[in-house]
């Protein structure tokens, strides 16, 4: 089974919070295999620092896929350092913080952070 993923590259602007979907991107690639943070995460990171080449298939910025695990936003602008967040699209059984209800689906960012603090919160955790 795949862990399929999408990393979509999106302008710092002030105001907007990392850990929200943007409203808007400017690129998107999709992931078929291996898409955990540990994976994926960590070879975007290690290619953000020192330009290691990894294998992704663009995408049009309207693609839609039911079957992903993770969306991963690389923050960046010009004399500002980038920023990763990812966002883990299958969390099941979680309690409602508001009401306490049993939720059987919800999405949750999972990190917001600079590219070597996600190589360090990831990297060998499996």
């Amino acid at each position: 089974m795949s862990t399929r993923a999408q990393v979509r590259f999106a302008t710092r602007e002030k105001g907007q919070s990392f850990a929200e979907h943007p409203n808007v991107i400017h690129a998107q690639f999709y992931v078929h295999g291996d898409g955990f943070p540990d994976g994926l995460g960590v070879d975007l990171a290690e290619s953000l620092i020192d330009n290691k080449k990894i294998s992704m298939e663009i995408e049009s910025l309207t693609a839609k896929h039911g079957d992903l695990e993770y969306i991963y936003y690389v923050w960046q602008a010009p004399d500002k350092p980038t920023y990763i967040s990812v966002f883990d699209l299958f969390v099941f059984d979680q309690e409602c913080n508001k009401c306490g209800t049993r939720l059987e689906h919800s999405e949750q960012c999972i990190f917001v952070g600079s590219p070597l603090e996600l190589i360090n919160k990831f990297k060998n955790t499996y």
